[in-house]
């Protein structure tokens, strides 16, 4: 089918970084002969420079041209319209990459611009509200001018290769389908950790923090991939009902529990001398589920630690005297699965050692971008790795408790050394 893709923002960053980059390699596979780009932009877009910046090359110019608009005059989707010059035959990709206060106002002059046909599909950029009220105000404002069918909301994480494969692993090695649960593990750690701080996104951290940022949206995908029921009959279209009734189950095991912290230094670098912004958070969660009641589920990220990963851990119960094996799913930046072994250490000794059962992709693999993923399945209409708004608001309802107990005790944030081990935090 003839597509048309929509970018508001084309120059900004995550164009720039990603979705051009993605473009350009899906492109390249000769499979989208039929898909064209707008450019949306204030100004008038010089596309060779915008490509010769953003790739080093021109390749995509041949498929893309520019629209000058001020997005908040609502004669000017109109002219967008006509522009577009959508046919019976085609469908049109709306991708808003801008920041988020811009997003409401948007979505309606699309609406009532009437670029919300049956044909049209509008892909919004997280984040999904700060809390639950204002993601249900958020979903509703939306809801208003496109039918849930037609929102692709995008958690770029649903769309990495190894998250993927966290699914592909479970539901295809029989191996581990009689040890995943209560009796067999004994906690599950997602954790996303970063070397770096804010850089220069301050005024945007400052209205997020790291629950909100990753621990709200990625890690919470993560865990219910982890935690869901995969049928015998498991179909990849059925895995957002799936994951949603992974998250119906899970709960927050006390707010008390809950740890927040901010480097040292953050407030100089954010300008803000009296910042109460976590730059770390980390919760405990459980299980209602028969399969895993009991089981402590922690989630943790932050900035400025002592490396950069996001990786599943999920470790497994003692036998007797035996030491505990792990079990860790690599997200990044190296992807593949890890299984810590107990083995007796080569000598007259009897001692044991850790040995590492390791899955990675052969060198020179090249691993699909989770941008290029996200296109092609939103060009293929295919949902299943985006988050509905159902899960949006379940993982709110989780962490509400959270959010409402750190409103009302400032001292709850402790500072923390830059370049510490997340592990010494959580255990």
């Amino acid at each position: 089918m003839k597509t048309k893709l929509v970018i508001f923002g084309i120059t900004g960053d995550l164009s720039t970084r990603k979705l051009l980059p993605a473009l350009e390699q899906i492109i390249s596979t000769g499979n989208f002969d039929e898909l064209s780009i707008i450019g949306v932009s204030r100004r008038t877009l010089d596309i060779e420079q915008l490509l010769d910046s953003s790739l080093g090359s021109r390749g995509l110019a041949s498929r893309m041209t520019g629209f000058s608009m001020d997005v908040s005059n609502a004669e000017d989707y109109l002219r967008l319209k006509d522009f577009i010059e959508l046919g019976d035959d085609e469908q049109v990709l709306i991708y808003l990459s801008v920041p988020p206060v811009a997003t409401p106002h948007i979505v309606e002059f699309l609406g009532q611009a009437g670029l919300n046909m049956p044909q049209v599909k509008l892909l919004l950029e997280k984040p999904f509200g700060v809390d639950l009220d204002s993601a249900h105000q958020m979903i509703d404002h939306v809801a208003k001018y496109y039918a849930e069918s037609q929102i692709y909301r995008i958690d770029h994480y649903l769309a990495k290769e190894m998250t993927q494969n966290i699914v592909a692993f479970r539901g295809g090695n029989a191996l581990f389908d009689h040890v995943w649960n209560r009796s067999a593990i004994e906690k599950i750690q997602v954790v996303a950790l970063e070397k770096i701080g804010i850089e220069n996104r301050a005024q945007f951290y400052e209205q997020t923090g790291a629950l909100r940022d990753v621990l709200q949206g990625h890690l919470m995908q993560l865990l219910a991939l982890t935690l869901m029921e995969i049928p015998r009959d498991f179909d990849w279209n059925d895995l957002a009902g799936l994951r949603l009734r992974a998250l119906e189950q899970v709960q927050l095991a006390d707010p008390a529990l809950a740890i927040r912290g901010q480097y040292d230094g953050y407030a100089d670098e954010a300008g803000n001398p009296g910042s109460l912004t976590e730059t770390f958070a980390a919760v405990e969660l459980n299980s209602t589920s028969p399969t895993w009641q009991g089981v402590p589920l922690i989630l943790a990220t932050g900035k400025s630690l002592d490396k950069k990963t996001t990786e599943v851990r999920v470790y497994f119960r003692k036998h007797h005297e035996a030491q505990t094996n792990r079990l860790i799913f690599k997200i990044q930046p190296f992807e593949g699965v890890e299984i810590e072994l107990y083995t007796k250490k080569p000598g007259y000794d009897r001692q044991f050692e850790i040995q590492r059962l390791a899955f990675e992709y052969p060198e020179g693999v090249k691993l699909p971008d989770a941008y290029e993923q996200v296109l092609v399945d939103a060009i293929n209409t295919k949902k299943n790795l985006f988050a509905t708004s159902h899960e949006v608001l379940r993982a709110w309802e989780i962490l509400q408790p959270v959010q409402q107990a750190w409103g009302m005790d400032p001292s709850s944030l402790e500072p923390y050394t830059k370049g510490i081990d997340l592990y010494r935090i959580i255990g």
